[in-house]
């Protein structure tokens, strides 16, 4: 029996993994979907987002801006340790902001990895050290960055927030196209839902480049997504050549799907069916 430990990415949660580790379980592995600090069951909510007080909600303090991809780093990492002393292979898989955390827990706990997975995730390398410096790459600019949805000041705030309840049509659109343009307007409002305002603006900033001798070491996939508009495609096709550079020996198994959006095709089994078949 394997064990998949599911990392979700930004503004989101471990529930995020629901209908994809429902039909892993299912095929007989143990799942873990982890919540990273003041995410998910122990979320932030401003006052001011439950009451849509919006001149509030642009100065309201977050204690997600205390957060580090430190932070991020051990949460997941204990997580790994506990999974690796049930015994059987352990895969570690992060979706979008969770690619930062993969890497840093590559490093640190590679004898604990059978292989790790990023599914249209952030993959630093040195030329683009933490996920910020990936997104403002060439290749990053292909993506859709919400700076007019922004609600307050990033800098005085430490978090970037975003009000998903919002009820201005232009800024639903550009959520949905920013995150699952080919969903139903009824499957979109359930993605809103699960949606928290604040992501630490330091954990963007974090350095998360995996290293030859340790994470260089895990066998790993990329699932590359061929209608991202997050993590646009020609800054997966970067991110995966730059780690292929590092370790041509050791190089991406890549998994397309050509017409996923940035949460991945509205069938879960489509990704199930490639986590289910990883060699470990």
């Amino acid at each position: 029996m394997r064990t998949y430990v599911l990392v979700h990415g930004t503004h989101s949660a471990g529930a995020f993994w629901t209908a994809i580790g429902r039909e892993l379980a299912l095929r007989g592995h143990r799942v873990v979907a982890v919540d990273q600090p003041l995410h998910g069951t122990d979320r932030f909510v401003p006052k001011a987002y439950q009451t849509q007080d919006l001149r509030a909600l642009a100065t309201e303090p977050s204690p997600v801006a205390a957060l580090t991809l430190d932070d991020y780093e051990r949460r997941v990492t204990g997580v790994v340790r506990r999974a690796a002393r049930l015994g059987g292979p352990v895969v570690l898989v992060g979706h979008s902001m969770g690619g930062v955390s993969v890497s840093r827990v590559g490093n640190a706990v590679p004898k604990l990895l059978a292989r790790i997975c990023y599914m249209a995730a952030f993959c630093p390398s040195r030329s683009m050290p933490s996920l910020n410096a990936c997104a403002a790459s060439p290749e990053g600019q292909h993506s859709i960055t919400p700076i007019d949805q922004l609600i307050g000041d990033p800098g005085a705030l430490g978090v970037l927030r975003l009000n998903w309840r919002t009820s201005d049509g232009r800024d639903l659109a550009v959520f949905k196209e920013m995150i699952c343009a080919d969903y139903s307007d009824v499957a979109f409002l359930r993605v809103l839902e699960g949606m928290q305002t604040d992501e630490s603006m330091t954990a963007y900033d974090g350095r998360a480049v995996g290293r030859a001798d340790t994470w260089g070491r895990i066998p790993r996939t990329y699932l590359r997504f061929g209608k991202d508009r997050t993590v646009a495609t020609e800054l997966q096709d970067r991110m995966i050549a730059e780690a292929d550079a590092l370790t041509p020996d050791n190089r991406f198994s890549v998994h397309n799907v050509p017409d996923a959006g940035h949460l991945g095709p509205s069938d879960p089994t489509r990704v199930t069916d490639v986590l289910h078949n990883l060699s470990v």
